[in-house]
């Protein structure tokens, strides 16, 4: 799986030629939809209009078909269509070649112009906010920095204790808890029931998670992203009363860590942290309408285009799915709409707009049309001032 960065949106925004080919398939992890070639039909379906698009141009078949060749070769790379994600994107030109594969669903698209369409990539970048996740054992613990679309592990090792036996001795597992030794030869040790917890064995269970805290000072004092525990229920009530890390999430997740990696702890805590990050994407919405009629929204692109190259737009918010056709001329700030991209020289003004204000540090978000704040128009701005 591809990983998507803003200065990916920067590198391909710089790529300016006569045919800027812009691919979106979906595609799929496993099952009957990747044994039955359906990625692979979808694609073809994508090659074969674009194809169409540059014909009209006036390219020759040849000359298309040279600019094709990267992805040609991907139609017939059988290993390459055996681990995909949710969605696929493309983006060529004679010169250049550039795929992802990426966890976000994409509508079939293709677009052909003088730069790249990119809105369709903006879903990675709003709502996916970082948050630490910590895989607490008493024989391992683990911190991940994770987004909705990735996690990397941050090394700790030597900020705490290795387990809770270096912390407290030896000697501790064979006076003051039960335990079983998990079998298949991993040789680690599985401390279950609540009944464990108590007395001196939770004065030293305490111990231990108070040389964990302490240790993730170090990484955690000037944070305030969400920290999420992966652990089991004593333990959790355990690290809470000794945590001092102000934005640890009430909640923790439970799993049999024997029987689960931690893709899947990932997907879990996901799950659990979605409705924290869509909350932003709500407040905006909401600031949206209560700002109406004071100059800090629009919901005209010849008010909203100037603007995002300005670097005034807060949020933007379009209509997924939909479009508007013009031309822009930078330097006097002339908007002419078309009905449609097959006009001369029109290019998708909503892609623009999307972009420079990404670029430009804003928030853009993709919604359907009656989740939009202004349903009535295809793009809604919210400004800055």
């Amino acid at each position: 799986m591809s990983l998507l960065y803003k200065k990916d949106i920067e590198e391909l925004n710089k790529v300016n030629a006569e045919n800027c080919i812009s691919l979106f398939v979906p595609t799929h992890r496993a099952g009957e939809e990747v044994l039955n070639h359906k990625d692979v039909l979808a694609l073809k379906t994508q090659v074969k209009q674009v194809k169409h698009k540059l014909s009209k141009k006036g390219l020759q078949d040849l000359d298309i078909s040279k600019m094709l060749v990267p992805v040609e070769k991907l139609i017939d790379d059988s290993r390459f269509w055996s681990n995909q994600s949710d969605g696929l994107a493309i983006f060529l030109t004679d010169s250049f070649f550039r795929k992802y594969t990426l966890p976000i669903y994409f509508k079939e698209f293709n677009a052909v112009a003088d730069s790249f369409y990119l809105k369709p990539l903006m879903p990675m970048f709003v709502g996916n906010g970082t948050f630490y996740l910590m895989t607490l054992q008493l024989e391992t613990v683990k911190l991940y920095e994770c987004t909705k679309y990735s996690f990397t592990e941050i090394v700790i090792d030597d900020l705490i204790p290795k387990n809770l036996q270096e912390r407290v001795g030896y000697d501790y597992e064979e006076k003051n808890l039960q335990f079983r030794t998990q079998q298949g030869g991993k040789g680690q040790a599985i401390f279950h029931g609540q009944e464990g917890a108590t007395g001196k064995d939770k004065k030293e269970i305490k111990a231990y998670f108070r040389a964990i805290n302490d240790g993730l000072r170090t990484i955690l004092s000037n944070e305030d992203s969400p920290l999420l525990i992966v652990t089991q229920e004593y333990l959790f009530s355990i690290y809470k009363e000794i945590n001092t890390y102000q934005n640890l999430v009430k909640q923790y997740v439970k799993v049999d860590f024997d029987a689960i990696d931690i893709f899947d702890i990932h997907e879990m805590a996901w799950e659990k942290m979605a409705p924290t990050f869509d909350q932003a994407r709500k407040d905006k919405i909401a600031h949206f309408l209560a700002d109406q009629g004071t100059g800090k929204t629009a919901v005209e692109i010849k008010a909203i285009l100037p603007a995002a190259f300005d670097g005034k737009i807060e949020t933007l918010f379009c209509e997924n799915m939909a479009d508007i056709y013009g031309t822009y001329k930078k330097e006097n700030g002339t908007i002419t709409l078309s009905v449609s991209e097959d006009n001369d020289d029109s290019i998708s003004l909503m892609n623009v707009a999307a972009i420079q204000t990404f670029l430009k540090g804003g928030d853009v978000y993709l919604l359907d049309k009656e989740d939009m704040p202004n349903p009535n128009s295809k793009i809604n701005a919210l400004f800055r001032y």
